[in-house]
């Protein structure tokens, strides 16, 4: 009988039945006749194949970049199982720290029973992936994948002006936002405000239209997430060289066109008054003209007028 209570109301010293694990414990065995009783103590072990269960060895890890590169797996089985992980398509093997709890040092692939221990690498990016962990004993195996995802803090923000950070007024530029991070950033800005500029839904992104000298100056975009933020600024110009031009075009036709009415005035005063016969129409509104020879010719229609040139 099992000591403590029996199990099934009696020892049993015939048949067979299946042993489960619950089996085990001390039993006291108790032989009795006429002439006495004599008893002994026995120790069942109940051993078993290995088995790696959820509560134990969740599936699904979530780790962050920067702690310790540790991956806990526990599995059951008797004798205590050794336990491995393993990343798929990583040839090398991470020994169990432990007995039936693996705590997995990655990159690690010494065993601790021998060696005095490493320092504990810490996660980057690289460690995330699938690893698959094995307990092994003298009975069997069991095998699980397990998934680990890295989260990390915002970083290599990159801001870029389109088509480029050196404006024409009155054109449109935008401005785009990125960063790496897990999970994935938000996005905030610190610009220039005005009226002309459009924000894309994801905040990701500016649009300015027609541009003006209010929109020139820095421009600092802000990616954030639970595990902290980075910024990225970038100084937009605005180009107003060509207005100048524009400007200094204009003055300089109208000095020109003022010089040619100067020039072209000056030209009529000077030969206006130039000896020759004229026609008569234009001679006899001048008050300059006289009818310097007012004899007919026999062949001629009309007088003939010639206006006298003097210098002013």
């Amino acid at each position: 009988a099992r000591d403590g209570g029996t199990r099934g109301g009696a020892t049993r010293a015939r048949g067979t039945r299946v042993v489960s694990r619950t089996d085990a414990g001390r039993y006291v065995c108790r032989a009795t006749n006429r002439h006495g009783v004599a008893t002994r103590n026995v120790v069942v072990t109940v051993e078993y194949e290995p088995s790696i269960g959820e509560p134990g060895c969740p599936e699904r890890r979530l780790w962050l970049e920067g702690t310790p590169a540790q991956l806990g797996c526990a599995a059951t089985g008797n004798p205590p199982p050794h336990v491995t992980c393993a990343k798929l398509g990583d040839s090398r093997d991470h020994p169990s720290v432990t007995s039936n709890v693996t705590r997995i040092e990655l990159g690690d692939t010494q065993d601790p029973a021998l060696d005095p221990p490493r320092v504990t690498p810490r996660v980057t990016r690289a460690h995330a992936g699938t690893y698959q962990c094995r307990a092994t004993n003298a009975h069997g195996s069991a095998v699980r994948n397990v998934t680990v995802a890295v989260e990390y803090g915002p970083a290599a923000v990159t801001l870029r002006v389109l088509p480029s950070a050196n404006v024409t007024r009155g054109t449109t530029f935008s401005l785009d936002c990125g960063a790496e991070g897990v999970p994935a950033p938000t996005y905030t800005w610190a610009l220039p405000p005005a009226p002309n500029l459009r924000l894309a839904p994801d905040n990701r992104s500016v649009t300015v239209t027609g541009a003006t000298t209010a929109n020139r100056g820095l421009y600092t975009c802000t990616a954030s997430n639970r595990h902290g933020r980075s910024a990225g600024s970038v100084v937009v110009r605005v180009d107003e060289s060509w207005l100048v031009a524009l400007v200094a075009l204009g003055a300089l036709g109208a000095v020109t066109a003022l010089g040619l009415a100067v020039a072209g005035g000056y030209y009529l005063k000077t030969t206006a008054c130039k000896k020759g016969e004229y026609n008569v129409r234009d001679a006899e509104g001048s008050s300059e003209a006289a009818c310097l020879h007012r004899q007919r010719h026999r062949h001629d229609r009309g007088e003939v007028f010639g206006i006298q040139l003097t210098q002013p």
